[in-house]
């Protein structure tokens, strides 16, 4: 991608501090509000970096993850949509609802946007952008049967859009490494280089027809050797340059309810993109065909 110059960063979170939300930057291991009240860092409860309108995710960016699941990238990126209220924070707990066991993690960048961004270049998309952060784009893999086209479920439930723990603005996106821990394990390793798609070329894709408005965040995708996470588990996505998110998985005190809508399932599906996407029908055939036949064409055929 090329040789860049160094350059100034400065990182921005958002705390609760005297009870209410407050934007401070950071100063060493401190973080100092507008008025100059100052906070340990280990002492803060962060909250998400920016408020979003919405937040958007790429479904395959990196070659690691297309390898993995043994399928090429298509020709421009794909998305999904992720709703405001699956959004977590820095040390917030994440939620594998009671019933389900297929939760995984993925760590991420996040572009976190400045201003509003219509219809623009890959040349003045990073105009747009106040910034990026660190996310973890978790995937309830559970519903991937009845919500593979649209993710709602699977990565849009309650808590599994955790960001942070800041802003920062002034970050080179190029040849930066992003790592994801279990437990202090390595599991996730990889370089900003390995992405099809730059974080300019996506801003400017997505803003050919939707209008991003300033806060609006978009998950930039996950290298390969995303894996289930169990209650009890500490996940942490570490970016260069970008610091390090920490999430603690805790089982959900409500089981999933069984007198509406579709049933968390096993499917070969289900657990081969849990445990690494070498599903040998991929892309071959649904799975939720066979699961739930349309009842329009049993109909038909009666």
């Amino acid at each position: 991608m090329g040789e860049t110059t160094p350059a100034e960063t400065t990182e921005y979170r958002r705390i609760l501090l005297g009870g209410a939300p407050v934007r401070v930057r950071r100063d060493g291991e401190e973080l100092v509000a507008p008025d100059g009240r100052r906070v340990a860092i280990s002492e803060a409860v962060h909250l998400a970096p920016s408020i979003p309108s919405k937040i958007i995710a790429v479904h395959l960016n990196y070659a690691s993850r297309t390898e993995e699941f043994m399928t090429k990238l298509p020709p421009a990126p794909t998305y999904f949509h992720k709703p405001i209220t699956a959004l977590n924070s820095h040390d917030g707990d994440v939620v594998r609802p009671a019933g389900c066991k297929w939760l995984n993690y993925e760590g991420e960048i996040v572009i976190i946007m400045g201003r509003t961004c219509r219809n623009v270049s890959p040349e003045e998309a990073g105009d747009y952008i106040a910034g990026y952060s660190v996310g973890n784009d978790y995937g309830l893999h559970d519903f991937r049967d009845t919500d593979a086209g649209s993710m709602l479920r699977v990565k849009g439930s309650d808590t599994l859009g955790p960001v942070g723990p800041g802003l920062v603005e002034g970050w080179d996106f190029r040849d930066k490494m992003i790592r994801t821990y279990v437990n202090g394990e390595l599991k996730q390793e990889d370089s900003t280089d390995n992405m099809e798609w730059d974080m300019h070329y996506l801003v400017a894709d997505l803003a050919r027809t939707i209008t991003l408005e300033p806060g609006d965040m978009i998950f930039s995708g996950t290298p390969a050797n995303s894996r289930p996470v169990q209650p009890g588990d500490v996940v942490e996505v570490e970016v260069e340059g970008l610091g390090r998110l920490r999430n603690r998985i805790v089982e959900g005190p409500t089981p999933i309810r069984t007198d509406v809508g579709a049933q968390p399932t096993e499917s070969e599906e289900v657990v081969s993109t849990a445990l690494g996407g070498d599903w040998e029908f991929r892309g071959i055939r649904t799975p939720s065909k066979d699961l739930y036949p349309s009842t329009v064409q049993e109909e038909e055929d009666a």
